[in-house]
């Protein structure tokens, strides 16, 4: 579905069809009353073990929308995206770049924490498919509320779900990629992929290409 063609079902928050949150987008609505909206949404499992829903964070009409996957065990807590070692990492790559975060939206494909117990560890659990498409219309409103000049999908899934599931973050990354409905895209890395690199030499040139990736955003702004 296009940010052009998002059309709420229904009012309010009743009546969700099984598997979606469509019917619970408001029938006129802003940012913040999606996120109200989506603080109650049921529309997969995923509620049942996340500490809250964790809706987008930014400007308003912000030029940049950055899509991550989901939230961590310190986004579920603090209920803001990307505010856990990973958005350290995206914020240290953002100022390297040129770009102020505070000037940006940043919201993840999937708004609960996926995970699973080891020991007193709450481990990261990639969302499936259902669960990605359950969130859809969440991320498809607020594309169309926020109407970014361009959207930088962070890792595979989030690429995945808007670009594709045939899209390769490894081989088409820093690309501009032009999509009916959507504004013009862009993928790269999830910074969390940067934080598992198995020695500090590979981090280091992983965290080069993710600047390297953001710089040519910068420049595309810019331009």
């Amino acid at each position: 579905m296009s940010p052009a063609r998002i059309r709420p079902s229904l009012p309010g928050l009743a009546g969700a069809e099984p598997g979606s949150a469509q019917a619970l987008i408001p029938d006129q609505p802003t940012l913040p009353g999606l996120q109200a909206a989506a603080a109650r949404c049921q529309a997969c499992d995923l509620y049942k073990t996340g500490t809250q829903t964790v809706f987008g964070d930014g400007t308003p009409h912000a030029k940049v929308m950055f899509v991550g996957e989901q939230p961590g065990d310190r986004e579920d807590i603090e209920g803001k995206p990307f505010v856990g070692p990973a958005g350290r990492l995206l914020d240290d790559g953002l100022r390297a770049a040129g770009i102020d975060r505070n000037q940006v939206y940043i919201t993840n494909a999937v708004k609960h924490f996926k995970w699973k117990p080891q020991g007193k560890r709450r481990l990261h659990q990639k969302p499936n498919a259902a669960e990605i498409t359950a969130c859809r219309p969440w991320l498809d409103a607020e594309i169309a509320l926020v109407k970014p000049h361009i959207v930088v999908c962070l890792g595979a899934t989030a690429a995945q779900a808007l670009l594709g599931r045939d899209f390769r973050v490894t081989l088409q990354r820093g690309q501009f990629i032009e999509r009916p409905g959507l504004p013009l895209m862009m993928a790269t890395v999830h910074p969390s992929s940067i934080l598992r690199a198995p020695d500090d030499e590979s981090r280091e040139l992983e965290m080069q290409a993710f600047v390297a990736d953001l710089k040519r955003l910068a420049k595309r702004i810019e331009g």
